[in-house]
């Protein structure tokens, strides 16, 4: 009996003892998978037999030239695309997680979202830093509006034919915006010096280098001599900075002769005066900084010198129009293009909105011919039945800048808009 017990607490003392040995970590490397001898890469190629072409190219990228796939890839199974072993955003910062510096005052918007496979291939290329393309053609491939433009421009800027990396960083900046290199006007004097007589004499005598380059200039090409921008102020198309500015000579020369709207006033004088004699005036006219709100003082890509394309522009103040707009079932062109004023007066107007025709249906009229839409009632002698204050017109069942309804309505147009009058059809 006696023995008997001693041999049960044995095996519970010898049970509890190996019970508190701790395991051993798990092998890392090649033994955590039990690959074969040598088996890195050379047991992939075995099936993808094509990768024996990639390891030919003139650019390999480093895993792959060690032949190892299972540094980006699980070998059995995975939650992402291709057998990745982590989200394909992750993956390539785990070795370059430099790309992207903390504090980049402008970052390439692939590079962020961390796309990188837009650019690079991941395993090889032809071309070095394993990009898709070279040179140009990698960067013109997405700026396809800009490329076209640069092709068109009668003058063209010598370093946008050498390469884009000459003045952007591919990934980001951290000293300047447009992903620069370096900021204005400091790029731009590594090439064009300041104190040549020739600059000198091109700028009026005019200390340029205190400014922003530019605002004058387009860096990548233009169809005017000195690369003016498209749309270039004619004072300074004609070299007349005085009109607006000190003169050169004087102790602040780049300052302004006046402020705001009285600056531009001499020149605009007939739309200026319409603008202030009108019912109602567009706020950031009647604001201290007045034209500029909208309005390049040197030059511009689109006429009549507006800072960037219209849609935006509107959009930097009226955000609540454009996000409307996009969740919009039904999309209105004149806001997909970006045409506001085909409906709003830019300046001011005597109408509400800023609507540029007398009537709302006047305004709808220059696009839809309403009458042949609709035998609906319409206009100043029919009363809105929910309102009797309102007379009905397109929008009292439209919104022209977008609804969650087919056709701009603003509920379903199958029963629940008509009965919002018609309630004893209900």
């Amino acid at each position: 009996m006696t023995s008997v017990l001693l041999a049960g607490m044995t095996s519970i003392l010898l049970a509890a003892g190996l019970a508190a040995t701790p395991r051993l970590a798990a092998p890392a490397g090649d033994d955590a998978l039990r690959l074969k001898p040598g088996a890195r890469g050379k047991l992939c190629l075995e099936c993808h037999a094509d990768f024996r072409e990639k390891l030919s190219l003139s650019s390999v990228h480093t895993p792959v030239k060690g032949g190892d796939c299972t540094g980006c890839h699980s070998p059995h199974a995975s939650s992402h695309g291709k057998l990745l072993a982590d989200e394909p955003e992750r993956i390539c910062l785990r070795c370059h997680e430099r790309v992207l510096p903390a504090g980049a005052a402008s970052a390439h918007e692939v590079a962020s979202r961390g796309q990188c496979v837009q650019c690079h291939d991941p395993h090889a290329s032809g071309h070095e830093g394993n990009l898709l393309r070279a040179g140009n053609d990698l960067c013109l491939g997405c700026h396809q509006d800009l490329g076209r433009e640069i092709a068109s421009s009668s003058f063209k800027h010598a370093p946008v034919g050498r390469s884009c990396l000459g003045c952007h960083d591919p990934h980001a900046s951290t000293r300047s915006g447009s992903l620069l290199v370096r900021e204005e006007p400091a790029l731009c004097a590594s090439c064009h010096k300041p104190d040549a007589p020739a600059f000198v004499k091109a700028h009026a005598g005019y200390p340029v280098t205190r400014g922003r380059c530019t605002s004058c200039h387009d860096p990548h090409g233009s169809s005017q001599r000195g690369l003016l921008w498209a749309s270039a102020h004619p004072p300074v198309a004609g070299r007349m900075c005085a009109q607006c500015h000190a003169a050169a000579s004087s102790p602040d020369p780049l300052a302004t002769k006046r402020e705001g709207l009285d600056l531009c006033r001499p020149c605009h004088a007939g739309l200026v005066n319409a603008t202030l004699s009108a019912r109602r005036v567009h706020w950031p006219v009647l604001d201290p900084r007045g034209c500029l709100h909208c309005h390049a003082a040197h030059g511009a890509r689109q006429k009549p010198l507006l800072r960037e394309p219209m849609r935006p522009l509107c959009g930097s103040c009226h955000g609540d129009v454009l996000r409307r707009a996009e969740r919009s079932r039904t999309k209105h062109p004149p806001v997909e293009e970006g045409a506001c004023t085909a409906c709003h007066a830019p300046h001011a107007g005597e109408e509400a909105f800023l609507l540029s025709q007398p009537s709302l249906e006047g305004v709808c009229g220059t696009c839809h011919d309403w009458k042949a839409h609709s035998s609906h009632p319409i206009g100043d002698r029919v009363v809105d039945p929910r309102n009797p204050n309102l007379r009905v017109d397109c929008a009292s069942c439209h919104r022209s800048h977008g609804t969650p309804h087919e056709h701009l309505t603003h509920l379903d147009s199958k029963r629940p808009l008509c009965l919002e009058c018609h309630e004893e059809f209900g």
